[in-house]
């Protein structure tokens, strides 16, 4: 039978979205002093004769203000990743709750009353500082600090939905202040985290089935147009 021409129905499998929101997360700040610092800066990369970060600088006569820091996500060895291809690296997942999702009713915008699921996710990864001099080259390095954050979503969420979560904006701020009698680093860090409800379902769809469309040859080395193209707007002149 010819099914190129006429259209049918067809039952498919596919993952339906049932609910979708983007929300911005400012993760809590981290703050690390002292003995804090010695622990996420390691001795033994920098040959620091037991001073933390701010210690070693003042010791070696460096101005901190003469360096820059950056900060990256990464994974737990401290490689740096991208947040938007890289998702694996990162853990974002749902929180079961002991009694199942709770419902929540609430007010749509039109008035109407409809009754949704509360949903727990849980966001945790790795970042990086890095030191750098006025020549842009890497002075110190930290081992990746972990970051966590819980965020809950009103959802629609029936029961057989499963999250699903990635992050499609990731920032990550550092800064360092030095005095005499103080030391102390913070970190910060803000995503985009994209949340769906999905599950798998069959629907049924009218279609027409498709047909492999013509081969498209390699094109031969020989010229066919031997000619420059015209310019007829100006020539031969009207």
């Amino acid at each position: 039978m010819d099914h190129s021409h006429h259209k049918e129905k067809v039952c498919i499998k596919t993952r339906k979205v049932y609910d979708w929101v983007t929300r911005q997360v400012d993760v809590p700040l981290k703050s690390f002093s002292n003995q804090d610092l010695e622990e996420i800066f390691p001795e033994h990369k920098y040959h620091r004769d037991g001073k933390n970060i701010c210690e070693f600088f003042t010791s070696h006569g460096i101005n901190p203000e003469d360096f820059t820091i950056r900060c990256f996500l990464s994974d737990e060895d401290g490689n740096r990743i991208d947040p938007v291809v890289d998702n694996d690296a990162l853990i974002c997942q749902e929180i079961i709750q002991p009694n199942g999702r709770q419902p929540v009713t609430v007010t749509l915008p039109s008035g109407e009353r409809v009754t949704l699921q509360k949903v727990k996710a849980l966001v945790k990864g790795h970042v990086v500082v890095q030191i750098l001099n006025a020549n842009g080259q890497v002075v110190c390095e930290s081992d990746p600090i972990p970051f966590a954050t819980a965020q809950t979503f009103i959802l629609c969420a029936p029961e057989g939905t499963i999250l699903d979560c990635h992050i499609s904006f990731f920032e990550c701020d550092a800064s360092l202040v030095c005095t005499h009698n103080f030391s102390q680093l913070d970190v910060s860090v803000t995503l985009c985290l994209e949340v769906q409800m999905e599950a798998d379902v069959k629907i049924e769809v009218e279609a027409r089935f498709c047909d492999p469309r013509e081969e498209i040859l390699e094109a031969t080395l020989c010229p066919t147009n031997k000619f420059p193209p015209q310019c007829p707007e100006v020539f031969p002149a009207h």
